[in-house]
């Protein structure tokens, strides 16, 4: 399988969230700027687990590394809701009910403007082998246990792991 980069517009937003230009998404990421939008979900089954996918070898970051069960760039002139519904159908063919768990930024420390939300579910997710090649279903402690062993890993996984579903 050959990974296909799709280049799309991002909105740039101020220290507020609010949109003050637009790039692609290739120039975001040349330049390491941290003031664009993005969504996160987890998985979570009745056991307090979290679904952990491992990305594919042919992404062009983060390859082979454990990800979050959805997670994907909010385009120009979408909300986050609309992004996330979006990226859950592609990544884990998910259209059903979720919760928002909240909003981190950059100052809170995650790499970028994010939105984090909750899916309830003991089904196994029936991801995209685009986007992912295995996963587990994994308690906090476990993921966190993972990465401190070398595991590799999507950036702010630890931190949302932490921040979500530790800080209780």
């Amino acid at each position: 399988m050959k990974y296909k980069f799709t280049d799309e517009w991002l909105d740039l937003v101020d220290e507020n969230d609010r949109v003050i230009d637009r790039m692609l998404r290739s120039e975001v990421m040349k330049k390491d700027l941290h003031n664009f939008r993005a969504v996160v979900g987890f998985v979570k089954n009745s056991k307090g687990q979290l679904w952990i996918p491992r990305r594919v070898k042919e992404k062009i970051i983060y390859p082979l590394a454990l990800d979050m069960s959805v997670a994907g760039h909010v385009s120009s002139g979408e909300t986050y809701d609309e992004a996330f519904e979006r990226e859950a159908r592609e990544e884990i063919g998910f259209n059903g009910a979720y919760k928002f768990l909240g909003k981190l930024t950059p100052q809170d420390g995650t790499c970028c403007f994010d939105h984090v939300y909750e899916i309830v579910s003991d089904d196994e997710p029936r991801y995209s082998s685009f986007d992912f090649c295995e996963a587990f279903w994994l308690y906090p402690v476990e993921i966190l246990s993972k990465i401190d062993a070398g595991e590799a890993c999507k950036s702010d996984l630890a931190f949302l792991v932490r921040y979500f579903y530790l800080s209780e």
